[in-house]
């Protein structure tokens, strides 16, 4: 299967770089000129398909099965809409669009011309979340009663991409909550089966402020006398793991003299309070699902390591679920508090790759959809299909709109608004 690249940062080549017999990545679509020399170096892609815009890519007839777009936020609905008019299906890396709006629409013209678009939700592909289904679809506890769930960023990770990177500023990008977690809202919705009622949202950028900077600090960590006494010294966060994400981000070079000159100049270098950094860095929301499911949600950048934490509690015991430690801990409810306690611990099968074997999974899905010969792409859905991805995205939207508002949002309006809306749209054009 041949498959065009648009977007060769890290999560491209990581979908690009799958190792699958069947995969040929025969063109490259990619602004950076450094990445996408290495892109076509990698997949041996010859001068005439290596292209710097949509636009340009667009001109050709259409050279392959399917696209992977993992370029950034804001750039994912045009490339979608050319790809679909091309007659590309598409793997799309999450968010589809900071944009409602724009989800929709690519819902909707997906399926008008029976197009395949799978989001990169690859938390539904891991056997951590995928055991937590099946103890749930299973029945034994009873019905989901409430959640309580966390995504703890890790204070190392919100420095470098929500307040250094890419997604500091949700006009270059989208809201924390939309590009982060855009991930939780989908396994959340896809463990309680059911879509959102109604959610209000609470939460601030709090620390990463001048206000909060070492005294006699400076613009850049690399002439900064505070940098000694500061974790956030760009050469403490970068250097000691080089060869390694985050440092794989900052330059190809990854020796410390090519990093360090990265950082002479970069935004990675640049002090964390002194940016221009507007997303929150901790936000709780509060859900309610049409089944009556009621969630917490905490997102925080004020963790020691990047994981998950889930607790379920149903009518007769309750789910306690750590990502990291790769536990499952099941407890059914005794009748008092001296009973021995009936408790299971599951640890799932441990698979290799990122997101703990997510990302394999989801192209194995993927591809999987494309073959004949594997015959899934008509037979049955996919887990992160456009139509199950939507959902998620416009309950991060209405968090977002809550937080701002300080309303509770109900979802079936919110929805109905951009029905509305796209159908004026339409109508004008």
């Amino acid at each position: 299967m041949k498959l065009v690249l648009i977007g060769a940062g890290q999560r491209g080549m990581i979908y690009a770089g799958y190792s699958d017999p069947r995969v040929e990545i025969v063109a490259v679509i990619e602004p950076h000129e450094e990445r996408r020399r290495v892109a076509a170096e990698n997949f041996h892609i010859p001068l005439e398909y290596q292209f710097e815009s949509v636009e340009q890519w667009a001109r050709q007839e259409k050279i392959a099965d399917a696209v992977i777009i993992a370029s950034m936020d804001l750039d994912h609905y045009q490339a979608c809409m050319i790809a679909l008019d091309l007659g590309y299906d598409i793997l799309l890396e999450k968010p589809i669009s900071p944009s409602p709006e724009e989800c929709i629409a690519i819902q909707q013209k997906a399926n008008a011309l029976g197009r395949e678009v799978i989001v990169c939700h690859v938390l539904r592909y891991t056997q951590f979340f995928t055991e937590i289904k099946k103890i749930i679809d299973s029945g034994t506890l009873g019905k989901i009663i409430t959640i309580q769930h966390n995504e703890n960023i890790g204070n190392f990770h919100m420095a470098h991409s929500f307040v250094r990177g890419n997604w500091r500023r949700a006009e270059l990008a989208s809201p924390i909550i939309m590009q982060k977690s855009c991930h939780d809202m989908d396994i959340l919705s896809w463990l309680v089966g059911s879509n959102a009622k109604r959610i209000s949202s609470y939460g601030d950028l709090t620390f990463f402020k001048e206000e909060n900077a070492p005294e006699g600090s400076t613009e850049r960590c690399l002439d900064c006398p505070a940098a000694s006494a500061c974790r956030f010294d760009a050469r403490k966060a970068y250097l000691p793991i080089r060869g390694q994400w985050p440092a794989t981000v900052i330059s190809h070079d990854q020796t410390e003299e090519g990093l360090l000159k990265a950082l002479e100049t970069s935004q990675y270098g640049r002090c964390v309070f002194r940016t221009d950094n507007d997303v929150c860095d901790h936000q709780v929301s509060i859900i309610e699902f049409d089944n009556g499911v009621t969630v917490t949600f905490n997102l925080s950048g004020f963790t020691n390591k990047m994981y998950r934490t889930i607790k379920i509690m149903c009518e007769h015991g309750e789910i306690r679920a750590d990502d990291s430690a790769n536990v499952i801990e099941i407890t059914r409810f005794s009748s008092n508090m001296v009973d021995r306690l009936q408790q299971e611990v599951i640890r799932p099968a441990l698979v290799s790759g990122g997101h703990n074997g997510g990302d394999a999974g989801l192209m194995a899905d993927f591809l999987d959809r494309l073959d004949p010969v594997a015959g899934k792409k008509k037979t049955e859905g996919s887990r992160s299909s456009i139509d199950q991805s939507v959902e998620s995205h416009i309950m991060a939207y209405a968090a977002e709109r809550a937080r701002l508002s300080g309303e509770i949002i109900d979802i079936h309006q919110l929805k109905q608004e951009m029905l509305n809306k796209l159908s004026e749209n339409s109508m004008m054009v």
